[in-house]
């Protein structure tokens, strides 16, 4: 049964934090290891033949992982629920909060469904997309770090300790 406003969670499951802390390390791989995908998509767009190159199907099969996880996350989180932002949060906080949410949900689908249109389907606008999307999405990382981090050490909220510690 899905939560609602009066049954929110007020904290996240074991799987809920796993989820995330993967989509995390999945993110942050390809955000450093993406050289050879980039040159890759390059001579494909050239129309060169490329040799196996294991960090290209590496860049490719973690994207696809990413997408399932963010699909998992959306699922679990629709049937269990969030918990609320902190009760004296100002208004502005929870704007930005929920703003962020919702962009990295959006951008962890549409950077792997881009990415598999251009590489597969050899749609060079959504190569285009997939590049301009990047540092949009390393933004709205450091946008959520830096909002976790302000909630822990200058609010003194629980906000992280949910990520950490699970709830049934």
């Amino acid at each position: 049964m899905p939560a609602t406003a009066k049954t929110a969670p007020t904290g996240y499951s074991a799987t809920q934090i796993s989820l995330h802390w993967l989509v995390f390390l999945l993110i942050g791989f390809q955000l450093v290891f993406d050289e050879d995908i980039g040159r890759a998509w390059r001579a494909v767009r050239r129309g060169e033949e490329l040799a196996f190159n294991p960090w290209v199907a590496a860049h490719v099969y973690i994207g696809i992982a990413v997408l399932v996880f963010a699909l998992w996350r959306i699922f679990l989180r629709a049937r269990r629920g969030a918990p609320r932002p902190p009760e004296h949060e100002p208004v502005i906080l929870k704007l930005v909060a929920g703003a962020t949410h919702l962009g990295l949900y959006a951008l962890m689908l549409l950077i792997p469904l881009s990415g598999l249109a251009a590489w597969f389907g050899d749609v060079a606008l959504a190569g285009e997309a997939h590049e301009v999307m990047k540092p949009i999405l390393i933004i709205v990382v450091l946008l959520h770090i830096a909002g976790a981090l302000y909630q822990q050490f200058m609010l003194k909220t629980d906000v992280m300790t949910r990520m950490r510690k699970p709830q049934a």
